[in-house]
């Protein structure tokens, strides 16, 4: 399968830069198994049933974002991808030269860094003049908007690049389908017999990764931490012995529970994950999946195209450009239901990495 498979030309003006003024302002493309609909989010309700349980990823953004100086003076951009312990963390790091091992990088407020050693692309830096690293970023650190979002981080990015139930520090991207939940939205989900559970995954930067590769096959998953509370997975065993459905929102919350059930059941527990689903993976617990409009080419694009059958989604792509939905994190949301031929199943089969 080629990576071209899933291109698409999108106008720049349908990248959405900044939120809207309200969470659930947010329009909504319904791809379910014969309709193709155009609503707003709150009618995201209208798809769900009693008994159905959707599963949103608890993870909370950290400001992982920094700006600073090497000892040369230098200008460097520090992002964190993963704090290892309270001082020490692997970060991107950009610089008109990569700063050597036993540098050190300094930042506002007397806080600073150093260059402890390399894993891989990521640098390992030691943090001191500060209580802990996160205290360090909450007083430095800046929001670390995705890269389309071409502008500078500003005030309103603090709440809003933020679910409100967001709650497990660890996060350098967010779980953006979570993004047009508010408060009364999740009180109108509980008042119509509708359960809600929470799993955690750290998004890692890596998720805009490009794939370089020309065969989807090729491609090799970044890995992101992961944790499933046994509060779920009772959750998930009582939906369906209900006869709920499982509703991910979100492709994060999507790529944790496929990868905590690759046994046939959901385990309880944390992990690491760097699963890969493309068209030809069988799943094995999502039945139905709330998400936001994907960058072309990319790993989450192939995702709901193993979901809902590439044509579909394609289609669907191409029908929300020409109504001009607004793209990407701070974007519009789709309700897709998994299409009947990708059933969930219990055994090994299929395309997959954890």
């Amino acid at each position: 399968m080629n990576v071209d498979d899933f291109d698409f030309d999108l106008p720049d003006g349908l990248i959405a830069r900044h939120p809207p003024a309200q969470r659930r302002d947010a329009r909504l493309l319904a791809l379910k198994r014969d309709q193709l609909l155009h609503q707003q989010f709150p009618d995201l309700l209208s798809h769900l049933r009693p008994g159905d349980l959707l599963v949103f990823n608890d993870t909370r953004v950290i400001p992982a974002r920094l700006y600073g100086q090497k000892e040369s003076g230098g200008k460097v951009e520090v992002l964190i991808e993963r704090i290892l312990d309270e001082h020490q963390a692997l970060a991107h790091v950009r610089a008109s030269k990569s700063p050597k091992p036993g540098s050190w990088l300094h930042f506002d407020q007397g806080i600073i860094a150093q260059v402890s050693g390399r894993r891989d692309a990521l640098f390992h830096l030691t943090f001191s003049g500060c209580g802990t690293l996160l205290d360090a970023l909450e007083r430095i650190g800046h929001v670390p908007l995705p890269p389309y979002i071409d502008r500078p981080d500003e005030q309103g990015d603090l709440e809003r690049y933020q679910t409100v139930y967001a709650r497990e520090p660890g996060a350098v991207a967010a779980p953006t389908a979570g993004l047009h939940f508010d408060d009364e939205m999740l009180a109108a989900l509980t008042d119509a017999g509708i359960d809600t559970g929470f799993i955690t995954l750290h998004v890692g930067a890596g998720t805009f990764q490009p794939v370089r590769v020309d065969k989807v096959e090729d491609h090799q998953m970044h890995s992101e931490r992961y944790q499933v509370p046994e509060a779920l997975a009772e959750q998930v065993a009582q939906a369906h012995a209900r006869g709920g459905r499982v509703v991910a929102v979100g492709t994060t919350a999507l790529r944790a529970l496929e990868a905590a059930s690759q046994s046939g059941r959901l385990q309880a527990g944390q992990g690491e994950t760097d699963i890969f689903i493309f068209p030809g993976y069988r799943f094995r617990l999502v039945d139905a999946l709330v998400t936001n409009f994907h960058l072309p080419r990319s790993t989450l694009l192939m995702l709901i195209s193993a979901f809902a059958g590439r044509e579909r989604v394609m289609h669907a792509y191409q029908a929300a450009i020409e109504a001009r939905y607004r793209f990407f994190s701070y974007g519009d949301a789709m309700f897709i239901e998994r299409q009947p031929d990708v059933g969930c199943q219990t055994s090994d089969a299929g395309e997959s990495r954890v």
